[in-house]
C-alpha cells in the first residue's frame, strides 16, 4: 500500500507511513465496481505486445546478420547464440515486469485497450509479482494455452498466471 501523502510503499498491515509518519485510513475496496478484463480484450492486448516484442530481434537480426553471413556457417550460430538469444530470453521478462510495475500498470498493448494489472486489492504489483506472473505464463503455454483460456471462465477473469501471482487484469 502506498502513502497518500508521500507515495512511499508500506506493508499492507502498516498503520503509519514508515517515511512520513502519516496515519493510514482503511478504505474498503468494493469489487462490485471493478470491471475485470475478459479473454478477448486480453488476447488483443497480448497480440499488440507480441508485435512490439518481435521488433527488437528483427531489427538486431537485420543489423547483425550481415556480419556473420560473410564467413563460415559456424559463425552464424555463434552470432545468434552470443547476441540474439540472450536478448530474446530477457526482453519479454523486462518488458512485462517493468511496464506492469510502472505508474501505468500496463504494457503498451494493455494501455491501448484501457487495461491495468493490479494486485488482488487494486494495488500496484511489485517487480517480483510481475516477474512471477511473467514466468508463470510459461506454464499457461505448456498446458496447450489452457492457462490463458481460463480467463474466459474464472469469476475474476483470471488466467492461470494471474492466479499464481495473485494478480488481476482490470479495465480502466
Amino acid at each position: 500500500m502506498h502513502c497518500t501523502h508521500c507515495g512511499t510503499p508500506n506493508a499492507v498491515a502498516t498503520r503509519f507511513c514508515v517515511s512520513c509518519g502519516s496515519p493510514f485510513t482503511v478504505v474498503p475496496v468494493v469489487f462490485s465496481t471493478v470491471r475485470y478484463a475478459g479473454f478477448w480484450l486480453r488476447f488483443w492486448a497480448y497480440s499488440i505486445d507480441l508485435l512490439i516484442l518481435a521488433a527488437l530481434p528483427i531489427l538486431l537480426s537485420v543489423i547483425i546478420a550481415p556480419l556473420f553471413f560473410t564467413g563460415p556457417l559456424a559463425l552464424v550460430g555463434l552470432g545468434l547464440a552470443i547476441f540474439i538469444l540472450p536478448i530474446l530470453a530477457t526482453e519479454g521478462w523486462f518488458y512485462y515486469a517493468l511496464m506492469e510495475t510502472s505508474s501505468y500498470q500496463a504494457t503498451f498493448g494493455k494501455r491501448a485497450l484501457g487495461l491495468k494489472v493490479t494486485g488482488m486489492n487494486g494495488e500496484r504489483v511489485s517487480f517480483g509479482a510481475a516477474s512471477i506472473r511473467y514466468f508463470a505464463k510459461i506454464l499457461s503455454h505448456l498446458i496447450l494455452n489452457f492457462g490463458f483460456i481460463m480467463a474466459a471462465f474464472t469469476e475474476k477473469k483470471q488466467a492461470l498466471h494471474d492466479i499464481i501471482a495473485s494478480c488481476l487484469v482490470i479495465r480502466g
